[in-house]
């Protein structure tokens, strides 16, 4: 794990820092956005599970919020087939679905503000089909919550490269995840970052890049 601090450490006295900081501007400004934004980046997030996010990122900017709100499901189900996305079946029905809930914003915003950001993730997790642990935690980022651990694939093999964990479970029951996340805020706290900070310069280890 030393490497791996090491290598942050270099990061964020690089020309990366401004980038990372950038990104985690937008992410705080999305509070200002609308219901429909909210609810199609929610939408984003379902589309993520188990797929590649730059082929979710092509979907959401072809429908959109008027598109995720509004369109039949053949219609999604056809644009996501159309970018050769996975689950494409499924996606389609879970975005549909997730409509029931078009009023994201106030919903979130009120369990976050009474309960805070954990009693948001399960909601989520229980009320929106298509959702677990990485993709409500992932939604949460997105929308300006930082402190949930995005726990996907490129992170875990860091993670257990770098002798934070032993193995990664599959598949990762609700247990697995917190337990995991344990450890990668901890991680986070000794840093004096936040979690969502701390995802992206890991995902940029592993990747190279910086999506959202």
């Amino acid at each position: 794990m030393k490497e791996l601090i090491k290598e942050i450490k270099k990061m964020k006295s690089s020309p990366l820092k401004k980038r990372i900081d950038d990104r985690l501007n937008d992410f705080s400004s999305f509070k200002d956005k609308n219901q429909k934004e909210w609810f199609s980046e929610l939408c984003f997030c379902l589309l993520t599970a188990n797929s590649k996010a730059k082929t979710a990122i092509c979907i959401q900017n072809e429908l959109g919020p008027e598109g995720f709100s509004k369109f039949s499901e053949d219609k999604v189900r056809n644009c996501i087939i159309k970018n050769k996305h996975r689950f494409h079946n499924n996606k389609a029905r879970f975005i549909v679905n997730a409509r029931e809930h078009i009023d994201i914003k106030e919903k979130i915003n009120s369990i976050a503000k009474k309960e805070g950001e954990v009693a948001a993730r399960e909601w989520l997790v229980k009320n929106i089909k298509g959702l677990g642990y990485k993709e409500a935690s992932h939604f949460l980022r997105n929308i300006g919550y930082f402190n949930a651990s995005i726990l996907d694939r490129h992170i875990l093999k860091l993670m257990k490269e770098s002798n934070m964990i032993d193995s990664i479970p599959k598949p990762i029951s609700k247990k697995h995840y917190l337990e995991i996340e344990k450890k990668f805020l901890s991680l986070a706290n000794d840093m004096k970052m936040s979690a969502a900070e701390l995802d992206l310069y890991m995902w940029y280890i592993r990747t190279g890049e910086i999506l959202k």
